[in-house]
């Protein structure tokens, strides 16, 4: 009975995943043969666009299922609510931005990153070079519209210094996510902070024309800061390791398929988004493959980690607009023990 028990349940596996691999007509899980899949919660800091598409075809192509994982996903109002989620267990995982754990862990919580998906923050300004700004110092002088909540205005005290840029010399107007662009293409704000890839790509839907827009992306002008990262609850990583490790696993792959096939990886974005449009999030896709993941960083090294040196700096960055009460180092942040060896982790 036992063995009968045990074939119907890797029937029933094979049912309900269908990209796990096959052996003998039963699926066969990385994790042990004779259990069920970890269930397991994914946290995502905000609602499903073309950023997220790694994550999305690790789902529907089985990538998770075939490391024995039964992932789910939902969306908490901005990376800190993501973190608290994974702190107090409600969620195993979270992506989130790696810059806003730093300061989280301030509060003493030992959450780490244990995979990087953005080499670099996509933390930039959007101008118009029509309001007379074509670079960084153009800047002083004019206005700059603030989204509530926005992560990269809080990098810009550390760019404008290290850019010789007088803080009180911009000034801010602060709005809601809302209005931002649309004040932007009216012309009521000469620029705004936001995501390259968000900020950027929404403002040429709203009709402003691609030679008016100057996208200053922060890690242009000497930002060191990594961007979106995994990170995953201490007490489950000490209790499932192999799990951790199948996560990582499996967005790597992912990411590669995103790369290989980034009109497929739209058309599943689309199929979880309410509202969509392919032009638009294709646009967004090539945006972030290009300027926030495969970066020269990872084209030598591998995707998924960090240089520890580049990490450091970054947390100096931070500093200088956050007053830590004990500043973390890089290992409190990142921990590189569940990643694959680099020729496991190459773009290819």
């Amino acid at each position: 009975m036992r063995g009968v028990r045990t074939i119907i349940a890797r029937a029933l596996l094979a049912l309900l995943l269908p990209g796990v691999a096959y052996l003998g007509g039963v699926a066969a899980l990385a994790a042990d043969e004779n259990h069920l899949p970890i269930a397991i919660e994914l946290s995502l800091d905000r609602p499903i666009n073309a950023g997220f598409a790694p994550v999305v075809l690790a789902a529907t192509d089985g990538l998770f299922g075939a490391e024995g994982l039964a992932v789910t996903t939902d969306v908490a109002g901005g990376s800190p609510e993501a973190i608290g989620r994974v702190v107090s267990g409600a969620s195993e995982f979270a992506l989130v931005d790696i810059n806003a754990l730093i300061r989280f862990r301030d509060h003493g919580a030992p959450v780490k990153a244990v995979f990087v998906l953005f080499n670099k923050a996509p933390y930039a300004i959007i101008a118009r070079k029509s309001r007379g700004i074509h670079t960084l110092a153009d800047l002083e002088g004019k206005t700059l519209g603030v989204a509530e909540g926005d992560l990269s205005i809080r990098l810009w005290p550390a760019l404008a210094h290290q850019n010789g840029i007088k803080l009180d010399s911009v000034k801010q107007n602060h709005t809601s996510a809302a209005v931002r662009e649309p004040m932007l293409s009216a012309g009521q704000i000469d620029a705004v902070t936001g995501f390259s890839y968000l900020s950027g790509v929404n403002l040429r839907d709203r009709g402003v024309p691609a030679d008016d827009l100057a996208v200053l992306r922060f890690a242009d002008y000497g930002c060191e800061a990594y961007g979106f990262a995994v990170i995953v609850n201490p007490a489950f990583a000490a209790r499932r390791p192999e799990a951790v490790k199948g996560i990582v696993r499996a967005l790597i792959a992912g990411t590669n398929l995103v790369i290989k096939e980034p009109g497929r990886a739209v058309d599943e974005v689309l199929s979880r988004m309410d509202d969509g449009s392919r032009d638009l999030e294709l646009a967004r896709l090539h945006a972030v493959i290009e300027d926030n993941i495969l970066t020269s960083e990872v084209e030598r090294n591998g995707i998924g980690g960090v240089d520890p040196a580049r990490l450091e700096r970054s947390i100096g960055q931070i500093g200088q607009d956050f007053k830590f009460s004990k500043r973390p180092s890089a290992a409190e942040i990142f921990d590189d023990s569940f990643l694959p060896p680099r020729d496991e982790r190459l773009i290819n």
